[in-house]
């Protein structure tokens, strides 16, 4: 068993004093307060990323510099699908078990992954509908970081339901296929411990149709949706209403 004994710690009902924390197997066993003998000042609860696009992490520096006068959001979305074509999943994983390690060394214990990539380059399907998902799980079971899984369901280009050009083809589902996703997520999810938990997320209203969106208030757990992530896009949507 392992001991951190501090003056004041933050609990769930508020501040408390000589607070004693014992952990086992790497999870909190006990907390008990007014324990004298703290050796530690101060003790809060670490605080959880509640937005990781962990693959975005690999092409952090091919977006700081300026490549145009008109650089945009939409010049940003244009490299990042040049990147990701690049990537199997033998690289989702090494990447994403390289910004949870860097996430738990800032101080982080858990992440709210919003995973879109979900198919091969092009759109081809893997085996395994989950095959990307189970990457993200197997980075969660290495580095031992929490993790809230977000599986995103991406149907449409846009409100006019044009369909995903070749750079987003690597997130598209139907309904049907995003509920296999889905159900091979919660099975892939079972091996982590037990505070891990399955969401999900439409990615924004522009992609994905009414369907879809009642689709999710029927999955159970948390959603996680981009409710309005560009100017263009929210007039876009203002235009289809």
């Amino acid at each position: 068993m392992t001991r951190l004994h501090a003056k004041i710690a933050l609990l769930p009902d508020g501040w408390a004093r000589d607070v004693a924390v014992d952990f086992a197997g790497g999870r909190i066993t006990q907390v008990t307060p007014n324990l004298p003998g703290a050796t530690l000042d101060c003790l809060l609860p670490a605080p959880a990323n509640l937005h990781s696009h962990s693959f975005q992490r690999a092409m952090a520096g091919l977006t700081e510099h300026r490549t145009a006068g008109q650089d945009s959001f939409w010049t940003w979305r244009s490299l990042m699908y040049r990147f990701l074509d690049q990537l199997t999943p033998d690289d989702v994983q090494a990447i994403a078990a390289m910004v949870m390690v860097e996430m738990a060394e800032a101080g982080f214990a858990a992440v709210a992954e919003f995973h879109y990539l979900h198919h091969a380059p092009g759109g081809q399907r893997y085996d395994n509908p989950a095959e990307l998902t189970a990457r993200i799980a197997a980075a969660a079971a290495e580095t031992g970081l929490g993790l809230t899984h977000l599986p995103v369901l991406y149907e449409r280009g846009g409100c006019d339901n044009r369909p995903l050009t070749s750079g987003q083809l690597r997130f598209g589902n139907t309904p049907d296929q995003f509920l296999a996703l889905h159900q091979a997520a919660e099975s892939i999810l079972k091996s982590l411990p037990p505070d891990t938990v399955l969401g999900l997320a439409p990615h924004s209203l522009r992609a994905v149709t009414p369907h879809g969106l009642t689709l999710a208030t029927t999955l159970g757990g948390p959603i996680h949706i981009h409710i309005a992530e560009q100017q263009a896009e929210v007039a876009e949507l203002l235009n289809a209403t």
